[in-house]
């Protein structure tokens, strides 16, 4: 038997302020006075929430502001590859991104596609990158997507939405400071905390695991109930416990997979956009046939926060709105098999999956 021999974060920082250590952490690490780092960050920066440390830019360094109202896409991996080699006069030193979950997906692409040819929406897909990216570093800002930590980084791209999912896709570097998190809405608090939940519900029920993603996806379920069930925790211990239930939720899909809520939250994300974390709720809500104790749990975390999913997104889809989100979803074979087995096609029609997205 083969092993896979997966790469993993290589260094990480852990701890409240520790943000203010990036200046000294990329020293090293530029090239030159014309490889620039870029920074990409989530434009809530720019606007009313501030940073406990200042970008430590210099030189030719470059700072570009994203917005996380939308998915990812590979378009606009596309667009941030071909500026930043137009105004760079060497490749950059690295690309450092700051933000939630698309923010640092964005980061991993650009960081892929500047060593790698092509479009963005040719390497969708496992392991299709032959080059390794160039030095890139997370620092999230919110918890949960497991992003920091994860081969892949999901994009919207023209026909499917699916991740760059390769051994070059992990950051070298990652800062993890929890008080970076402590101005997160509570609504985007809950569905990116319900990310990691869900992350592990699917992965400790999938067909793949074994005991190296079962440690992982263990302590993060167990993270994630403590802290939505839980209403005795101090803020500062809830930022600590969920970025850490975020880096093991994350790395609880290394060995594993997704599962059911994934492969249908990606199809609603390609047809109407729906936020990845939101997406996965809404999803997920409907779902006690496949993850009935964790749906149950689910709904008491919902109610015991008092949030209220979008209703009825799918009522005025066309058929070939459907046909489109079924299709972008039945590509997702990983995770259709590690949640129900090799004849998954079997147990999963067409028509089931229209009538699923039908109730949501």
């Amino acid at each position: 038997m083969s092993y896979k021999n997966y790469p993993m974060v290589s260094r990480v920082v852990f701890g409240r302020g520790s943000f203010s250590q990036l200046a000294d952490i990329l020293a090293p690490k530029r090239l030159g006075i014309n490889a620039p780092f870029i920074f990409l960050i989530d434009d809530v920066f720019e606007k009313n929430v501030a940073l406990p440390s200042p970008i430590p830019t210099g030189y030719s360094d470059k700072i570009i502001f994203i917005s996380a109202n939308e998915e990812p896409k590979t378009s606009q991996v596309d667009a941030l590859v071909e500026d930043i080699i137009l105004t760079s006069k060497e490749l950059p030193s690295g690309i450092i991104g700051i933000g939630g979950g698309t923010v640092m997906d964005m980061a991993k692409a650009v960081a892929i596609m500047l060593t790698n040819k092509g479009e963005a929406k040719d390497y969708q897909g496992w392991d299709l990158v032959k080059n390794p990216a160039i030095y890139h570093v997370g620092i999230p800002t919110i918890s949960g997507t497991g992003a920091e930590v994860s081969r892949t980084t999901v994009l919207t791209g023209p026909e499917k939405k699916l991740g760059i999912n390769s051994d070059f896709t992990p950051f070298d570097q990652v800062i993890l400071d929890p008080e970076l998190t402590k101005d997160v809405p509570k609504d985007q608090w809950f569905y990116t905390g319900m990310d990691c939940f869900i992350h592990c519900v699917e992965s400790l029920q999938g067909t793949y695991l074994n005991a190296f993603s079962q440690t992982y996806g263990e302590k993060a379920y167990d993270l994630c109930c403590e802290l939505f069930l839980d209403n005795t925790l101090a803020p500062e211990v809830m930022q600590d416990k969920l970025m850490m239930a975020s880096w093991h939720g994350g790395m609880s899909i290394a060995y594993s997979q997704v599962g059911v809520a994934h492969a249908m939250s990606y199809g609603l994300g390609y047809v109407l956009g729906t936020k990845h974390g939101i997406g996965n709720c809404i999803v997920f809500d409907h779902l006690e046939e496949f993850y009935p104790e964790g749906v149950k749990i689910f709904k008491a975390m919902k109610a015991k926060h008092g949030i209220s999913l979008p209703q009825g997104i799918c009522a005025d889809l066309t058929e070939e709105q459907f046909d489109a989100m079924i299709n972008v979803s039945l590509s997702l074979v990983p995770l259709w098999e590690n949640a129900l087995g090799k004849n998954w096609d079997k147990i999963i029609t067409r028509s089931k999956l229209r009538n699923l997205y039908a109730k949501m």
